[in-house]
């Protein structure tokens, strides 16, 4: 049986804009503070996969001879 389009869904004695209570009302004032586990999950592997990268990248051997150059420059420097 379907419902009566006349007859109106909400309860008189309660306000049209009531602001809602118990539960509902902590839920919406608490609103998204945080990530879920499958938000956590994928910043996870995308910071993991970041460090992947940058890892490859310093240790590569244009890199390490870069920073010898440099450091070793630095030190003729201060002698």
């Amino acid at each position: 049986m379907t419902a009566d389009p006349t007859v109106p869904d909400t309860d008189p004695a309660e306000p049209e804009h009531a602001p809602p209570t118990g539960r509902w009302a902590r839920l919406r004032a608490a609103g998204e503070a945080g990530m879920s586990t499958a938000e956590y999950a994928v910043g996870t592997v995308a910071a993991c996969a970041f460090a992947a990268v940058l890892y490859r990248v310093v240790s590569g051997d244009s890199i390490v001879t870069g920073l010898t150059d440099l450091v070793d420059r630095a030190l003729a420097t201060l002698s």
